[in-house]
């Protein structure tokens, strides 16, 4: 499967129509972001069951900010809906492919349990 280019216009249906979506936060100037560029390539031919997202800051300024990303590359990964993953850096290849694995072995009923607990509770009126 090919990487995804990621936009405001694009990203709600992305995430909530996939089951694991990961998504590299890149820059054009960024050196690391070059280097992870075809190891995130790499594990998106290799994983086609996960959907692999690129989303060029400095073109998708809002998405940035909306996820508080202050360094790049920051990878994020999401299951059922939920930022299960988020930090800066660049991964090599083993750490992705480890990562991917440790995403698919989650207990997604306890995740979203964990969740709603952390969730504000809405009293009735």
């Amino acid at each position: 499967m090919s990487v995804i280019e990621i936009t405001e216009e694009n990203l709600g249906e992305t995430i909530s129509n996939n089951d694991i979506v990961l998504i590299d936060f890149w820059a054009p100037w960024c050196g690391p972001c070059q280097t992870f560029k075809p190891i995130f390539h790499d594990a998106a031919e290799k994983h086609p069951e996960a959907v692999y997202g690129s989303c060029n800051t400095e073109e998708q300024q809002e998405l940035g900010a909306m996820f508080g990303i202050r360094s790049i590359p920051t990878l994020m990964i999401f299951r059922e809906n939920v930022n299960v993953f988020s930090q800066p850096g660049m991964l090599p290849a083993e750490a992705l492919e480890d990562l991917l694995g440790q995403v698919q072995g989650l207990d997604m009923k306890e995740v979203h349990a964990e969740v709603a607990k952390q969730q504000p509770q809405q009293t009735e009126a």
